[in-house]
Formats: structure tokens, sequence, C-alpha cells
């Protein structure tokens, strides 16, 4: 595909930043956002298909749940080679290409959608719409290389959030459609997202840029694969976003399941918790980019804890109001700690080229080139945590007839979390060899290196 290419990109250079730099940059970054909230509201669809799938599809509760957690496998799985194509095929390039692609998954839907289809042929199109959940790699690892290290974790957050808004869109699309014509007409939700597509896709073409200087560097990755810290970060990133996107997937069969609402009624409540976290998501990357990303996540995670005993309390007490509090505020926490976690990525980085004995832009450009690396492993990783999520709440469904067994795993986990992030970022002194950044992993300013 011919496209727009910028030959030279140096965004650490205060002066190119300033003259040329941040207007392109930004101008990228509007049109990423656009692309990949489309993708995510494609790949979260079935969130909003199942709640239209009433008892004449003949599909119960943990067959649900399994078509949803098939469309968080592939999302998860296709983050890795999403990740790669940007320096192959040029981030504009690769936007045009993976827009377009969601085609398939939205008219396959549109095919397949009524009473009488197969329960296996759900599941291979529930498969297929996986696919937009690798345009958050693509898109994360493109906005990566624009921006300097210094607002990465506003910029990465803003793109993250903004494509995590198409979350709750598509499930307002849905309620809008169950509100006024009812359960019997999911395709009309297709037909809203195909003339989206196109426009994603033409934008794309017309406004974004492809980074001659982004190369694949297989030793990058090899290098970034050997990292602890890369596994790390991967850990948390399940626990932040694993949350937000299982939680997401799994709100609306959970309000119906357990709680006994209609398919209006659980359409009427999902959408809010994904949109405050996804609106919440760049303001985590702004509070990681002052205070520290390690000091952010470390605390949304003990507030999480303590969201997930609410949610405990109420699934066993069968309070819906005490339980949508709960659950709401685990959505903004894990919103929060997604814009915090993705923040440390290049901190961490960084701060190992740092501690290596670089400086300036050879430690920016080290730092960049292993954390673009790293975020195709730690997208991936984190995305499987929304599959476990789901899956966790089938089995506990099946054995208990509620959810509760699932929240305390969970409650487990951000425990879990809550102490790696301690242990391995915030302890002093410094047990990792990452380097010690001022206000803990994110900052940009090294206060010094620990070898």
């Amino acid at each position: 595909m011919a496209g727009r290419w910028i030959e030279t990109w140096e965004p650490e250079d205060e002066t190119f930043w300033r003259e040329k730099g941040e207007r392109v940059a930004r101008r990228n970054l509007w049109f990423s956002v656009l692309s990949e909230h489309i993708g995510f509201s494609v790949w979260t669809l079935w969130s909003v298909m199942v709640l239209f799938m009433g008892p004449e599809y003949g599909i119960d509760a943990a067959g649900k749940f399994f078509l949803i957690s098939t469309a968080t496998l592939v999302g998860a799985l296709v983050r890795i080679p999403y990740t790669f194509a940007v320096a192959r095929f040029g981030g504009r390039n690769w936007t045009v290409i993976t827009a377009l692609g969601l085609f398939a998954p939205t008219l396959a839907a549109f095919w397949v959608m009524e009473p009488g289809t197969s329960y296996g042929t759900f599941v291979l199109v529930a498969a297929l719409t996986g696919i937009g959940g690798g345009n958050f790699a693509s898109s994360m690892t493109n906005i990566n290389a624009f921006f300097p290290l210094r607002e990465k974790g506003w910029a990465l957050g803003l793109n993250a959030g903004g494509g995590n808004i198409g979350v709750p869109v598509v499930q307002l699309i849905g309620l809008l459609v169950i509100g006024t014509l009812g359960a019997a007409h999911p395709r009309v939700v297709l037909g809203v997202y195909i003339p989206l597509i196109v426009v994603a896709a033409v934008c794309a073409a017309l406004y974004m840029d492809n980074l001659r200087p982004v190369r694949n560097d297989t030793g990058a990755a090899r290098e970034a694969a050997r990292s602890p810290h890369t596994w790390i970060v991967s850990t948390l990133y399940v626990g932040t976003f694993g949350s937000f996107i299982g939680y997401s997937f799994a709100f609306g069969l959970v309000l119906q399941t357990q709680f006994g609402r209609t398919p209006l009624q659980a359409a009427s409540l999902t959408f809010l918790g994904p949109l405050l976290g996804s609106l919440i998501r760049p303001f985590g990357g702004r509070l990681a980019d002052r205070h520290g990303g390690a000091r952010i996540t470390l605390a949304a995670f003990a507030a999480m804890g303590g969201a997930t005993v609410i949610v405990i309390y109420a699934s066993a007490t069968a309070s819906l109001p005490v339980f949508l509090v709960g659950f709401t505020a685990l959505f903004v926490l894990s919103g929060l700690a997604n814009g915090s976690t993705y923040k440390m990525i290049p901190g961490i980085f960084h701060a190992q080229a740092l501690a290596q004995g670089l400086d300036g832009e050879a430690a920016a450009a080290q730092g960049r080139r292993l954390s673009g690396a790293a975020m195709g492993f730690i997208g991936a990783v984190g995305a499987l945590g929304g599959l476990a999520i789901n899956l966790a709440f089938r089995q506990s469904f099946q054995t208990t007839g509620t959810g509760t067994a699932a929240f305390w795993s969970f409650l487990a986990f951000y425990a879990v979390c809550s102490a790696l992030t301690w242990v391995v970022y915030l302890r002093r002194p410094a047990p990792v060899t990452a380097g010690r950044l001022r206000g803990g992993v994110g900052e940009t300013r090294p206060r010094r290196a620990v070898t």
C-alpha cells in the first residue's frame, strides 16, 4: 500500500517536538483512537449479542459465558502478531488493513444471528470477532513510537481509553435497540457498525502516517521476552486490563443469571461501568506521569480489593444496589490502573538503560526499543485475564449458581498483584536492576541507577 512515510522522527528532541512532532503525533493519536474504538466494539460484540439470545436460542448461561470467553481468547492471541505488523507494514497502513478486516466478523454475525443457528457456528463467529482485540496492540505500539517518554503516560492512556470506550458504546447501542425495537432485532446493532468501519478505514488512510524509523527488532523481542519485568508487568496487567475486559464481557450476563434482570434491564446497567473505566484511563496515565506508575498501580490494586469485598457481600446477600456500587468501583479502579500500569512499561526499560550506563537519547532509544517489543507480550497476557474471569464465572455459576466463588478468586489475585508491585518496584532498597525513578517506576528523571 502506498502511504505517507515520515523518514526521520526524534520526539525526545524538544525543538523537533515543539516545531513539528507534537502536531503530527497528536493527529495520528486521534485517528488511531477512532479505529481502535471500533475494534473494541467489535471485539466485545458478544457481550451484547448474548443479551438478545432468549430461550428460543437454546443456549444456557454456561454456553453464553463460553461464547464471550472464545472472543476474549482470540483477541488476546492475535495481539502479539498485530504488535509486530506495525513495523512491517507501517502504522497508518496497518490501521487501514485492520479497520477493513472488521467487516468479516461484523458481517458474519449479521448473517448467523437468529434462532436455529447451531452453537458451533456461534462459537466460530465469536472467535472471529476476536480480531478486534488485536487492534489495541498495534495501535498502542504505533502511538508509543510517536510520543516522547515524558508524555507517554497521557498519550497511551488517551489512546487506550478512547479505544476502551468502544465497549460501553456498543452496549449503549444494544440498549437503544432493545429499548425501542425489543430483543428480537440484534442485526440492527450490527448494521450500525458497517458504515463506521468504513469511516475508520478512510480516516486512517487520509490522516495517519507511517514512521520509517520503526523497525521490527527480533533481538529486542527476544530481549524483552527474557526480561523478568515483561512478565511481572504482564501479571499486573492481567489484574488491571484483564479485569476491565473480563467484567465488560460478563457484567450483563451476571445481572441476568444471578439477579434475574431482563435483557432491557441488564442492558440499561451494563454500559456505565465500562464507560467510567474507559474515561478514567488517561488520568491513570497522567497520575503515573506525575507520581510514578508503581505508586498509582499499588493504590488502585488495594482499592480494587476493597471493592471486591463489597461485591462479595452483595453477591452473598443478593443486594443488587450494593452489587452495582461495588462492580462500578471495580471498573473505575481497573481503568485507572490500566493507565498507570502501561505507563510503567517505558519507564522500566528506560531505567534499565540508564542502569546499563546509557544516557540521553541513547537511553531513550533503548527504552523505546524494548518497551515497544514488550507491549505486545504484555497486552496479550493481560487480555488473557479477561478469559480467566469469564471461565471463573462460568465455573462458579455451574457449581454454585452464583458468582461469589469467582469473586473470592479475584480478591486473592488482587492481593498477589499488590504484593508484587510493592516488592519489585517500591520496596527500599530497590531489589531489582531496573533502576530507581523518582516517585516510583514511571517517572522520567532518574534518581539513581541500581546495579
